[in-house]
């Protein structure tokens, strides 16, 4: 009988470094596949513990990416980013059978690990505060119900609110003139504009521009968005490294502007406090601070804390700043690539408004401008992917399992690309909005802002806003390159949730 050493011994001449590492490798792909559900949607090809991060790298704008994809492995497919499950859904039929026919299963959240990590204790992947990131339920549903009828009896929707947008406007004309026919770039002043419409219906009272508490609110805004949370790869392999000591730059850059944020609406729910008034109600803050003294029972005194306000005021800046100040910069970017088509709105407005402050009702007197907006909102979808969703328990769809603890996203851009409905989707053109007659004719597939019950809280206030304040500044200025400037690309640029253009510069030359 051989003894141990001998043992030892023989192993040594059959099992090198090399074999040992390969069947260590071998056991862990074969435990992390038996680990995988089954019947998933299809994907490409993975790495193992990277997934499909180093493919998405590489993309030029991963919307399009995901749509061309779709073309081979069907309107549900799996993508995965580190070890988790991210299922793409594209094409208008099976999104709205998910978002509109079996809105109950797919109307739920998936916030991001980081962006959860920064609002708070209590908030998870599938449960935080505010309504953007809430999780679908008795308590999402009550929250966006007051804060829609608050948003209501603020103005959105109304034209009582049109007056607050003619101040912004006007100051933005203002600025705009201040650069002299000069070259300059539009993108710090938009936001400026639209967040003081949202101030109005938060605060009270708009900012003055040179406002320093102003300025470090729009800071805050601008760099948080453009800090978004999926740029970290790291944390998206594994959470281990989301609490490792060396952090990312990225990483420490998205908690300070976060918690700034969280601060700044902290400092005004106190200012409202100590001069709240139940008689006399002035703004959001202050209605929700009413219905936080009236709740009666235990739950409604949950779903009415300081801290659902802080993250309320949170997702209304998020949502309702940068999104419509980046569709007015790609607006105003394709007048600057279509002459022709600029030329055809002012013609249009001249003859409608001539000077005139343009009133919302207005655009049913505007078929031409009002399908220009909408063929902006087709061919650079602001949010292509949707806020990402998951699935309210563990479901199908199209034949395959969705996992209740995957992340949705709902490809917007496949529809608005999609020459099926869209014909020569890469050409912008005003007239496929338009029937014979140039009335304006509307799509059922244009979703900017989505669909079923997750469609945008803001869509009203948006709508409103992009329209008047688009309108205002074709009435007083023609815009164009500055000479020898190259052409801007319209591919965007896109970190996770916004589609934003890249940088550039025009010109605006007041008319006579």
């Amino acid at each position: 009988m051989a003894s141990l050493s001998e043992v030892v011994t023989t192993a040594r001449d059959y099992v090198d470094v090399p074999t040992i590492l390969v069947a260590a490798c071998a056991c862990l792909l074969t435990f992390l596949y038996l680990q995988w559900p089954k019947n998933l949607p299809p994907g490409p090809w993975g790495w193992p513990l990277l997934g499909n991060i180093p493919m998405l790298a590489k993309c030029a704008f991963v919307p399009a990416t995901f749509t061309e994809l779709s073309k081979q492995y069907g309107d549900v497919m799996t993508v995965w980013i580190g070890r988790d499950v991210n299922i793409i859904i594209s094409g208008y039929k099976t999104i709205r059978n998910a978002l509109v026919k079996r809105a109950d299963e797919f109307s739920s959240r998936r916030i991001f690990p980081a962006v959860a990590d920064l609002r708070g204790p209590g908030d998870t992947s599938t449960s935080t505060k505010g309504v953007l990131f809430a999780a679908y339920g008795p308590d999402w549903k009550h929250q966006r119900k007051f804060a829609l009828m608050t948003l209501r009896d603020f103005g959105v929707g109304k034209r009582s609110l049109e007056g607050k947008i003619r101040e912004e406007a006007d100051a933005l004309i203002q600025e705009v003139e201040s650069k002299n026919g000069l070259k300059f770039d539009i993108k710090q002043m938009l936001p400026n504009a639209v967040s003081n419409v949202i101030c109005s219906i938060a605060f009270g009272n708009r900012f003055e521009y040179g406002d320093p508490e102003f300025l470090r609110l729009i800071g805050l805004m601008n760099a948080a968005v453009e800090a978004q949370p999926s740029r970290d790869i790291l944390p998206n392999i594994h959470p281990v490294f989301r609490r490792l000591p060396f952090g990312s730059p990225h990483q420490d850059k998205l908690v300070d502007l976060t918690l700034g944020l969280q601060v700044f609406c902290s400092e005004q729910i106190e200012k409202h406090r100590e001069t709240f008034d139940p008689n006399d109600i002035r703004d959001f803050i202050d209605a929700f601070l009413l219905e936080q003294r009236q709740a009666q029972d235990e739950r409604a005194r949950e779903n009415f804390t300081d801290k659902q306000l802080q993250e309320l005021l949170f997702d209304l800046f998020i949502a309702g700043t940068e999104t419509t100040a980046t569709t007015t910069r790609w607006a105003l970017l394709y007048m600057i690539l279509n002459p022709d088509i600029q030329e055809k709105v002012r013609q249009e407005i001249d003859s409608v408004l001539g000077q005139a402050f343009p009133s919302y009702d207005q655009r049913n007197n505007m078929p031409y401008t009002t399908a220009t907006l909408a063929e902006v909102h087709r061919i650079n979808t602001i949010v292509p992917l949707t806020v990402p969703h998951a699935a309210s328990k563990d479901t199908t769809l199209n034949g395959y399992s969705i996992p209740a603890d995957a992340t949705l996203f709902f490809n917007l851009w496949s529809i608005h690309m999609d020459p099926q409905l869209f014909p020569e989707p890469d050409k912008f053109n005003p007239d496929r909005f338009l029937d014979q007659n140039g009335n304006f004719v509307k799509h059922e597939a244009l979703v900017p802002f989505s669909i079923g019950h997750r469609v945008c809280l803001g869509e009203q206030l948006a709508r409103m806003e992009l329209f008047l304040l688009f309108v205002s500044l074709m009435q007083r200025f023609t815009f164009h390159l500055p000479e020898g400037a190259p052409v801007p690309s319209t591919v965007g640029h896109f970190g996770g949730i916004v589609n934003v253009p890249h940088p550039f510069d025009m010109c605006a030359i007041p008319r006579e």
